[in-house]
């Protein structure tokens, strides 16, 4: 269990972009799809660790919007493995008494999956340790395009006036609304990109990426990168000075 001090350094809301699991398959000359059941093992203790070490929330990006336009059987597979990541997790979550939810466009996913996730909110949705978020055909864009949807039909309905628009008030209508802004956003398997997660959430996050491969991440590295993090001056527009003399104050 982490100490106060150690928790002050930490973030409070992890983001992971799980990549790298086909090529881990390649690299280990394994048949298709064996790199996403793989993956998915490595879930357990990250959610553990992130918990034990006082972490608020933990988003991972499990399937994007743009996902849809992988091979049928990729896209299959993956969806029954989230299924199956599901029925898997809630004795976890129940266990370590974890709010478990999902974010992303559900006019796409399968009546059966759609049942499956909100009965796994409803039944979680009072655990206070952590909450775990799964991203299923998410997109920031698409998070950002419904928010401006909702905002403009509140408008129309009255609900706001124009002059309250801000980012403040949009703030409030994207997904994970009522976490803490994204702090740290892990991104595994060598890319150096966003690939459309957490636009808006993680618009001041620190970005941290690895050549490691999802299947092979492990809680060691997720420890280097909360100390990269802890290492990082967090300006948030101000100068350094101002930071520093910040602290000094508190």
């Amino acid at each position: 269990m982490a100490s106060a001090e150690e928790t002050s350094h930490l973030p409070k809301h992890v983001a992971i972009i799980m990549d790298g699991n086909n090529r881990f398959a390649k690299k280990k000359q394994m048949q298709k799809g064996d790199g996403h059941r793989e993956g998915k093992n490595v879930l357990d203790p990250i959610v553990e660790h992130c918990r034990s070490h006082h972490v608020q929330a933990l988003t991972v990006f499990a399937f994007s919007s743009e996902n849809w336009n992988r091979p049928q059987y990729e896209v299959d597979l993956l969806m029954k493995l989230l299924e199956e990541t599901i029925r898997e997790q809630l004795p976890r979550m129940e266990k370590f008494n974890i709010a478990l939810r999902f974010i992303g466009d559900r006019s796409r996913l399968s009546p059966e999956l759609c049942d499956l996730m909100l009965q796994a909110e409803q039944r979680t949705a009072k655990f206070t340790s952590m909450t775990l978020t799964i991203a299923i055909s998410y997109g920031g864009m698409w998070d950002m395009a419904q928010a401006a949807k909702q905002i403009a039909a509140d408008a129309l309905n009255k609900k706001i006036d124009l002059e309250m628009i801000d980012a403040d008030l949009f703030g409030r209508y994207v997904c994970l609304n009522d976490l803490p802004a994204v702090d740290l956003l892990i991104r595994t398997g060598g890319d150096f990109r966003l690939s459309n997660f957490l636009l808006w959430q993680a618009a001041y996050a620190e970005l941290y990426f690895t050549e490691t491969l999802w299947p092979e991440f492990t809680i060691e590295e997720l420890d280097d990168a909360f100390a990269v993090f802890a290492g990082r001056e967090r300006r948030f527009g101000k100068t350094s000075e101002q930071v520093q003399q910040e602290q000094l104050e508190n």
